[in-house]
């Protein structure tokens, strides 16, 4: 699949280039210790919601020591115990935002600062999420897992694709250790 590039217009940003800017101003929000991800769900042009990686609403933050893993992030490897993580990434929040206020998703895009994760995907793909537009790349730690992704990437109607852009902060985002 070919990125898609973000000058395509000269001067005039265009729609991928201004959605994955409003994504990455939604990552500000983000307080998990590892990546700070943000995520937008565009449907007719118009966007429905946005979403941010962070613990549960009404409890401590992991930039607080709400999250175990995100406390002791010396102990566990980057891709490991995600099941001790109590943090929601920014694409399921997203999808239980528009849950929670009655706003069907079905055929809308998903902007993000990140490719979404296995379980993600599967979420996006059983919401009937149309496309997937992302920045950054995500890289699954197993081998066997790339392959599935590969299959499933290939179910969303519009496709799953890389947006070509700057992020001047990129590195406060994919703190990853």
């Amino acid at each position: 699949m070919k990125p898609v590039s973000s000058k395509q217009r000269g001067n005039r940003p265009d729609w991928y280039e201004y959605y994955i800017n409003i994504a990455m101003a939604v990552r500000d929000r983000a307080n998990c210790h590892g990546s700070k991800i943000g995520s937008i769900l565009v449907l007719d042009n118009r966007i429905l919601t946005t979403g941010y990686n962070g613990t549960p609403q009404d409890m401590q933050n992991c930039d607080e020591g709400g999250c175990d893993r995100c406390a002791d992030r010396q102990t566990y490897s980057s891709g490991e115990a995600y099941d001790l993580c109590i943090c929601v990434h920014a694409e399921q929040n997203t999808l239980l935002s528009a849950a929670r206020f009655g706003i069907s998703v079905e055929g809308a895009d998903l902007y993000t600062t990140l490719q979404p994760c296995f379980g993600c995907t599967k979420e996006l793909l059983q919401a009937k999420i149309n496309a997937v537009y992302y920045l950054h790349d995500w890289k699954p730690s197993s081998s066997s897992l790339v392959s599935v992704l590969k299959k499933l990437h290939g179910r969303f109607p519009g496709g799953m694709k890389k947006i070509e852009t700057d992020d001047p902060k990129q590195e406060w985002a994919r703190s990853i250790t």
